[in-house]
């Protein structure tokens, strides 16, 4: 038996070897590969903590009770205001309105209920004369001397007086200007008091047909025209509730007339100091009578 082996026989052992040393290598290199992705595996599939519960929050406090609604008993049957509490006169002042307007609980109009307003102006004294004609000429002739007249006097109504008030209501209660208490002294026939009816009627300071707008069937107005030539001095606004023929609720308001300005101390003038007046308004005529003639004379 030869003791030499052929070269490929001693190789053979050696590659078996090294096939080996290659299959433990790469069974090493498996191992820690799959260490290495099972360990973030591992932690993506870690279970999430808990999600954090918010903090107690306070419970909201409950809201405030509604306000009870009042009964029918409680509730005004009339409402009403005025849309301004001055009129201011200036020197300028050609006239202006005040409004009043409201609402009452029950409708208006026919079958329903009826609102007047009655606005009168400072009382004051006042002379109505006859003119009587002598040889051609006017004079003086008898006279009545009232001693409080209403310096402004309107009613307005959402129906004719008449159709709201019987005659011995109106007596009663003062409405109306056939009912006011005009007391003369001197000449007592009723012509007097008939023309002063007519004077002040014509200057716009008395009136029965004032308008009154209703809307909404619950909802009025009222326009209260005050002419340029007002007095001054506190005015009284009546609104009445009528209800079958009655006065079932009554509110009075209230508004001053008052002058400004330029105009304010030019009163002031004329009533503290008469005579300075009366020399200034002469002296004014002349200036305006110069100055006519001057004018005129240039045209």
């Amino acid at each position: 038996m030869s003791l030499w082996r052929p070269a490929g026989a001693r190789a053979r052992p050696a590659g078996a070897a090294r096939a080996g040393c290659r299959a433990g290598l790469h069974a090493a290199l498996a191992m820690a590969l799959g260490l290495l992705l099972a360990a973030p595996v591992a932690e993506a599939q870690a279970p999430a903590p808990p999600p954090r519960r918010p903090a107690a929050q306070a419970p909201l406090p409950p809201p405030p009770p509604a306000p009870p609604a009042l009964p029918a008993a409680a509730r005004p049957p009339l409402v009403a205001e005025l849309s301004q509490a001055q009129v201011a006169i200036t020197t300028g002042f050609s006239g202006t309105e005040v409004l009043v307007f409201g609402a009452t609980e029950r409708l208006l109009g026919a079958g329903g209920d009826d609102v007047l307003v009655i606005a009168q102006g400072p009382a004051q004294p006042m002379v109505v004369r006859r003119k009587v004609r002598v040889l051609g000429l006017w004079l003086n002739g008898a006279s009545a001397r009232f001693w409080r007249v209403p310096g402004y006097y309107l009613l307005a109504g959402t129906r004719p007086l008449a159709e709201v008030l019987s005659e011995e209501e109106r007596a009663a209660k003062r409405i109306g200007l056939e009912a006011l208490p005009l007391e003369a002294a001197g000449n007592q026939q009723s012509e007097f008091r008939e023309a002063l009816m007519e004077l002040k009627q014509a200057a716009g300071l008395w009136g029965e047909a004032g308008s009154m707008h209703i809307a909404g069937a619950r909802l009025f107005r009222a326009s209260l025209p005050l002419p340029a030539t007002v007095p001054t001095g506190d005015y009284l606004v009546q609104v009445l509730l009528v209800r079958e023929g009655r006065v079932v609720a009554r509110q009075e308001l209230g508004f001053r007339v008052g002058r400004v300005g330029t105009a304010a101390r030019i009163a002031n003038v004329a009533k503290v100091q008469p005579v300075v007046y009366g020399l200034l308004c002469i002296l004014l005529a002349a200036l305006a009578g110069w100055l006519g003639s001057v004018l005129f004379r240039r045209g």
